[in-house]
């Protein structure tokens, strides 16, 4: 356990983890389908990336949920927009631009807005998906 500071801090920190957690899943996607786009298998560039600096728990056990399309969830997009809605409103009450958390937010919106709530946030992919037209899963 790390003592973050007076109280609100450990607010603050699970915020900033929310934050990295939506850009570094949606970056996944991102790298994922860029790879599927270049004709690359993304199984391989996955499994090449995990070897590397780019080698995360996300890109290893999201990547490979995007992989399969399975978004049973482990943390529920609904959860993941409700936090990223605090730290947009943070970002805000503190003049603060986070353009990397906006657009993640928007993904997680287009997720709520299309019933995809209960899934797991990995899904964020399946937005990617549908605005590039290209499928992890064809």
């Amino acid at each position: 356990m790390v003592h973050i500071g007076d109280n609100g801090a450990g607010q603050i920190a699970k915020t900033c983890n929310q934050v990295l957690v939506s850009q570094t899943i949606a970056a996944v996607g991102e790298a994922l389908l860029l790879a599927k786009a270049a004709g690359v298998d993304p199984a391989n560039v996955r499994k090449a990336l995990l070897g590397g600096f780019a080698g995360s728990r996300i890109l290893e056990i999201h990547g490979q949920r995007m992989l399969n399309h399975d978004f049973q969830p482990g943390f529920k997009t609904k959860l993941h927009h409700k936090d990223m809605r605090i730290a947009m409103q943070t970002a805000h009450e503190l003049g603060l631009a986070l353009p990397g958390a906006a657009l993640a937010t928007q993904y997680l919106n287009a997720l709520m807005g299309t019933g995809q709530g209960e899934l797991d946030s990995a899904a964020i992919v399946l937005t990617q998906e549908r605005t590039s037209d290209v499928h992890l899963n064809k």
